[in-house]
Formats: structure tokens, sequence, C-alpha cells
């Protein structure tokens, strides 16, 4: 539409690369970009993650919403009822990268079920649950308590609730669902429902994770 222009010259192309100390102007308003922002969560449960809802139901931006200025979003999505770890920022080539199958980002879930894990169960996740996409395949499995309904689980696959799905295949309910480390970090030092800005050598970490 011409309403963008670039140290002086409309531009109207897509794609085009803007350099730091250019100056980009949205009709007379000059546009400044925002400082990069990375933020580590412990979700709690009944939150929603997305920037916004139209029923005015809780979101995670609710959490951060006061402290932080930028405009930070969620990278990927836990369910509602889903609660751990989650990153939120402003950093779109990161957030893209995290996100991409190809990065293989791997992820560990703590897992309550209704009932015992059976050992020919556990055997049939570790082989692969067939799901609509295709074979889920998981990286470990380990159950984490006497009673065997607690379960440990690596995985790197991001399609919609597949840990539940898993399971749900299996005709196990999952009472609770915890991420407890993403793509290298931990939720140590983060209560349910708080939050804190990473540390640097966290954001080298994750712009580094291969």
């Amino acid at each position: 539409m011409g309403l963008i222009s670039v140290n002086g010259k409309v531009v109207t192309t897509l794609g085009h690369k803007v350099n730091p100390g250019d100056e980009v102007r949205h009709e007379e308003r000059v546009l400044r970009a925002e400082k990069p922002v990375y933020i580590l969560m412990n979700k709690p449960k009944g939150f929603l993650t997305t920037t916004s809802d139209p029923e005015e139901r809780s979101t995670v931006m609710n959490l951060v919403g006061g402290v932080v200025k930028e405009r930070v979003y969620p990278v990927g999505r836990l369910d509602r009822n889903t609660t751990g770890l989650l990153v939120l920022t402003n950093d779109g080539d990161l957030a893209e990268k995290l996100m991409h199958p190809s990065h293989n980002v791997k992820k560990i879930y703590r897992v309550e079920l209704d009932r015992p894990l059976t050992k020919a169960d556990a055997t049939k996740i570790m082989e692969g649950v067939q799901l609509e996409e295709g074979r889920a395949m998981v990286d470990d499995l380990a159950v984490v308590s006497e009673d065997k309904k607690t379960v440990g689980l690596e995985i790197h696959i991001g399609w919609n609730r597949v840990v539940r799905r898993i399971f749900e295949a299996l005709e196990y309910q999952v009472i609770k669902l915890d991420r407890t480390m993403y793509a290298g970090l931990t939720k140590k030092d983060i209560p349910r429902g708080e939050w804190r800005f990473l540390k640097r050598e966290e954001i080298v970490l994750l712009k580094h994770f291969k």
C-alpha cells in the first residue's frame, strides 16, 4: 500500500531487509525495534498458551502482563491443563528454530496416569504408537513411581497433544501432565505460575541448539 518507507524511500516489496540504523516509518511514525526478550515460565494449570482469548479466559500473557513491556509470545503450545516449561520471546528467528521439526528439540514430561503402566504397553510406546500423523516415536520412557502410575517420557516430536494421545491410544487417562525439561532448560528455582528472564548463557544455548 506504500505506507512503509526505509530511509525516506517507499518500500512495497515483501522480504525487504532492514539494517541496524535504518529509519523505518509507517506513514509519518518512526518504528523502533524492540529489544529481544527471552522468558522461561513454569506454566500453571488452567491457562491458555495464546496471546489472547475471545472468551476472555486466562492466558499465559496474564502472568507476564504489566511487567514485560515488549510484545512477547509463546513458543509452541502447552494445552490448558498441561503444566510446566514454556519459553516466551519476541525473537522470531529463535521461535521458528525451536518449533521446526528438523531441530529435534527434546522435551521431557512427567505423566500421571489413572492406572499402572504395564510392561507390554511400555514396550508398545517405545516401539511407537500409531496416531493420525503417523507413528509417534519417543526417545525414552521410565516408570518413576512404585505404583507405576507416574512415568517420565522424553520426546522430540511436537504434534498437538501428542503425549496425551499416545496414552489415550492405549486406553490410559492422563491425570496430570507436566513438562519438566525443554531444549536443555529445567524448572529449577521457578515455582508453578512464576517466570524469569533467561540468563545470557541460556540464550546462547538455545540459539546454538542442534
